[in-house]
């Protein structure tokens, strides 16, 4: 199950970004996700993607709505292979505050776009993911407990990425976030 929920320490979270995830056998197969890009924007009419064949892997959020948000970015390595994320992206645009978004099976989180306050909107990028000419699966999806928006980091656990997010009221509402582990069919 995927509950922790870290404090927002800047140090850990740059440190956490330069090693790699422990890896976690799927099936026959060695699936690895590797520390990628960092990047950081100020809310809001903020646009965040993850570079070319990377996925999202955490967020994190610091202050009112003209914060700070972290993005973390994941390389996925199987049997020593990167796989692809598709270049054109899937997108859906949710309202902020009670929003909730999760990507489709096969699909993975690149990028958001927000504007506006708690009653603006927000646009979630997804891409498909494939190996070798395969298409993944995204399993074993497990969502974060509740966080404080204005004050949360989180990142996915082991080999896993980021599939979805809810948000519910203002700065000081509820955010959680959505991992599940990459599979080979």
């Amino acid at each position: 199950m995927f509950t922790k929920a870290v404090p927002v320490a800047t140090a850990a979270l740059a440190a956490l970004a330069l090693l790699p995830a422990t890896p976690a056998s799927a099936a026959d197969h060695d699936v690895n996700v590797y520390r990628g890009y960092v990047g950081t924007v100020r809310e809001p009419g903020s646009s965040f993607m993850c570079p070319q064949d990377e996925v999202m892997i955490g967020r994190a959020h610091t202050g009112d709505e003209t914060g700070n948000t972290t993005y973390y970015c994941g390389i996925v390595v199987i049997d020593g292979t990167r796989v692809e994320a598709l270049y054109t992206p899937y997108k859906v645009t949710v309202k902020e505050s009670g929003g909730k978004y999760t990507v489709p099976d096969g699909y993975a989180l690149v990028g958001r776009s927000h504007y506006g306050d708690e009653n603006g909107s927000t646009t979630y990028y997804a891409k498909k993911l494939e190996w070798r000419g395969q298409s993944l699966r995204i399993l074993y999806r497990q969502w974060t407990a509740d966080m404080k928006e204005s004050k949360h980091a989180s990142i996915a656990p082991g080999a896993a990425i980021m599939t979805g997010r809810y948000h519910y009221g203002d700065e000081n509402g509820r955010t959680a976030h959505e991992y599940g582990e990459i599979r080979v069919p």
